[in-house]
């Protein structure tokens, strides 16, 4: 424990080594894959590639520090020892003061990396018992921090060992292209996205049921793609490959926490800037987006004024503009956007944008606790829809519906929603594909939305040779 019983965290706070050496360098033409060389460097035995907005491209690893939460409590690790306190506000919230008590230890701006499991949603929702006993949130305080994109390429880190390391890896030049370009395996990708389709489909019917019993009134049902444990998936040839092909919000690479994952995501579960504007980016209804551009373009004006999709849109809105009300100023929760068309990779979407001004006694975690997890990736309303998956569902979700964020101890938290994402632990590798299911549904039309969303991945696994 701390050596302050006052505040647990204080003594882990000033443990946390600061990023005090930086370098910056030239501009970098291809962030996405000198990330991903970066990440095939093994530099340490934990890291993340995150993409942010704006075309910025950041690359984190080194696991001395870091914190973990299970339902019950939350252990942060720094400088070889471990501190440990029961989360009795729940996780978000110790969470949230451990970051806190570090902001107001260390002097300059201190970056973090980390995941949230879908399994949080059951504490923050009402039922503590669904949550089980893996951990629900984990983030790494990294020891080197690279930040690539068109304008420079900047390094921090905890000394000049770790900064040397960096840069003489970025001046070296790739002895041989990054990731094969070709499958190193054959795959039939239309293969891989038809295994549980039929399960699927009777869960989606009984769902359905649900909904015109009026027990809710949407629930995004997922479904489980198993990948044969030979051979194995290559995570970062599978990232590059995918990302050159998709049009995330966010993408990422991940190797933290005891999962990995390679994901390109198509919304935001939230958004917090350093001056308190909170963002959010509901995506809900769905249309297969292909080579043709006529094509493209009937199947956008039928996903505008299909009644289903445009009502499944309305209340995932809705909900988001309660949650946000919540946590933000009476009367500053405005829709900057509404019911636009986005291209995700293989499908295009309705989204709409909704941002407000964060309470005088809000931070980023209250925000993230009031809209985690994803309405897209839930139902509405959230306590019944949670209900419903755990009846339809088999298993847990893990990092599945979920968030992968990078934060800020000046109080930024940028957290994409896992989605079209490949997913790892242990020695197994699963795509996941879910649908919203509303009372207009029908389960051959949502069967197909999970193969569209599937295609924006299943097409790019790559796999080892060995």
């Amino acid at each position: 424990m701390s050596d302050n019983p006052r505040n647990p965290w204080d003594s882990w706070a000033r443990s946390v080594p600061p990023l005090t050496c930086a370098h910056t360098g030239a501009p970098c033409p291809d962030p996405a894959a000198t990330a991903t060389r970066l990440a095939l460097a093994g530099l340490a035995d934990q890291y993340m590639v995150y993409e942010a907005e704006g075309g910025a491209w950041h690359f984190a690893t080194g696991s001395a520090v870091s914190l973990t939460a299970h339902a019950t409590a939350l252990t942060a690790r720094a400088a070889g020892r471990s501190w440990t306190s029961r989360c009795d506000g729940g996780p978000s919230a110790v969470f949230a003061d451990a970051l806190n008590t570090l902001a107001v230890t260390r002097d300059g701006e201190q970056h973090f990396y980390g995941w949230a499991a879908f399994e949080l949603a059951h504490l923050l929702h009402g039922d503590p018992e669904a949550a089980g006993d893996a951990p629900l949130l984990h983030a790494l305080v990294p020891s080197v921090e690279v930040t690539l994109d068109a304008e420079a390429t900047r390094v921090r880190a905890v000394d000049e060992a770790w900064l040397r390391k960096i840069v003489d890896l970025l001046a070296e030049p790739p002895a041989r292209p990054t990731v094969p370009v070709k499958h190193t395996v054959p795959v039939k990708a239309e293969e891989v996205i038809a295994v549980g389709a039929d399960a699927y489909g009777a869960a989606v019917a009984r769902t359905i049921e649900d909904i015109r019993a009026a027990r809710l009134e949407k629930a995004v049902l997922s479904r489980k793609v198993p990948l044969p444990a030979t051979p194995v998936v290559d995570f970062p040839a599978t990232y590059l490959a995918g990302r050159r092909a998709n049009t995330p919000a966010r993408s990422y690479l991940l190797d933290l926490g005891g999962y990995r994952a390679a994901g390109f995501s198509p919304e935001t579960v939230l958004e917090v800037a350093a001056d308190g504007r909170v963002s959010t980016q509901p995506l809900a209804g769905t249309r297969a987006l292909g080579a043709d551009p006529a094509e493209n373009d009937r199947r956008r004006a039928e996903l505008l004024s299909d009644p289903k999709e445009v009502h499944e849109h309305a209340v995932s809105v809705r909900l988001a503009w309660e949650e946000m009300e919540r946590v933000c100023r009476a009367g500053s929760v405005v829709a900057e956007e509404f019911m636009a068309v986005r291209p995700r990779g293989s499908v295009q979407h309705l989204a709409s944008r909704l941002t407000g001004r964060l309470r005088r006694n809000a931070g980023p975690w209250d925000a993230f606790a009031s809209l985690f997890p994803a309405i897209t990736a839930t139902g509405v309303p959230k306590r019944e829809a949670l209900q419903a998956l755990a009846r339809h569902e088999q298993g847990s979700r893990g990092l599945y519906g979920g968030a992968v964020f990078r934060g800020s101890t000046a109080g930024g938290l940028d957290a994409a929603l896992v989605l079209r994402t490949l997913i790892g632990e242990g020695g197994g590798a699963w795509l996941r594909a879910g649908a919203g299911i509303t009372g207009q549904s029908s389960p051959e039309r949502e069967i197909e939305e999970t193969c569209e969303k599937l295609r924006s991945v299943a097409p790019y696994l790559r796999f080892a040779e060995n």
